[in-house]
């Protein structure tokens, strides 16, 4: 099979896994292995993006504005949201520079203006190597001077009653109204997942730091399972679970804290001098889900 189209969507295949790519975002849209959907497409601005590039940071930025290097910045709004939220990529158009039956590769660049001070040059590549999905996400800075940057993946993953999550941190950030971080602590047991278990029934939207950048994902009624892991540039991760919505929730490896423009060190935010680069990787490898045993 070739690489084709589905609505202007890119379409990848290899062996037993299916994903579909938008330019809206550089956004995954569909993905399945076994023809089962392993993402949920519930994000974005439109809610069709099942996984998208968090870029030049992810999440949002108290009083939409920052100080850095002795000088003052300020955001607006990007969407319905009070505050400026997951930068500008997932938002915009990007350029399709290469694509085959198994892998894409994208572009998206912009200018400081009022909404964001920040101009860079990104890439998103989206690949299948045999059962992985890799996610690789660059950013060069393209403006004039320094500024924190950060990079982050924001999956819906596929939630059933069922499904058992195996991730190990050992730092806890609990939450303000704003949904921004507010004081780091241990683990709560309801959110230690060390040994596995049932996702919980309430809303969640907090980080998490100390991770070995390893994750296991298991869904018993679809037969499957994913093991994510991400190198050494995402340090963070975030966990989301609406209460809305019992289908998905979100597991989103992070380079970086949210709000990292008002905590300390920047809460893992990299300066980037003008020509630098920051990169990052995530792979998602699928595969059968081992039987169990009744009784």
């Amino acid at each position: 099979m070739s690489d084709g189209e589905i609505g202007g969507d890119i379409v990848l295949t290899r062996g037993d896994l299916a994903v579909r790519v938008s330019r809206r975002g550089a956004a995954v849209a569909a993905a399945t292995y076994r023809k089962m959907p392993f993402f949920v497409a519930a994000g974005g601005p439109n809610g069709a993006m099942a996984n998208f590039a968090m870029v030049p940071f992810g999440n949002r930025v108290e009083g939409n504005a920052m100080s850095f290097a002795g000088r003052d910045y300020a955001f607006q709004p990007n969407t319905s949201d009070p505050l400026y939220r997951h930068g500008d990529g997932w938002l915009g158009l990007w350029q399709l520079e290469e694509a085959s039956v198994e892998h894409a590769q994208f572009s998206f660049s912009r200018s400081a203006d009022e909404v964001s001070p920040y101009a860079y040059l990104t890439r998103q590549e989206i690949r299948l190597a045999g059962d992985t999905l890799v996610l690789t996400l660059s950013v060069e800075n393209r403006g004039e001077t320094a500024l924190p940057f950060g990079l982050g993946q924001h999956p819906f993953l596929a939630r059933t009653p069922k499904t058992r999550l195996t991730i190990a941190a050992n730092c806890y950030w609990n939450e303000r109204p704003d949904h921004l971080p507010d004081m780091p602590g241990p683990v709560p047991n309801e959110f230690d997942f060390r040994s596995g278990k049932l996702l919980p029934q309430t809303w969640m939207n907090n980080a998490f730091e100390g991770w070995n950048r390893r994750a296991a994902i298991a869904w018993p009624e679809l037969g499957i399972q994913a093991a994510l892991e991400a190198d050494g540039g995402f340090d963070r991760f975030m966990l989301y679970m609406p209460v809305d919505r019992s289908d998905f929730f979100c597991l989103e490896p992070m380079s970086h804290l949210p709000n990292g423009h008002h905590l300390p060190d920047f809460g893992g935010l990299t300066p980037l001098a003008p020509g630098d680069v920051l990169a990052g990787k995530v792979t998602i490898l699928m595969s059968p889900l081992p039987a169990q045993p009744e009784g």
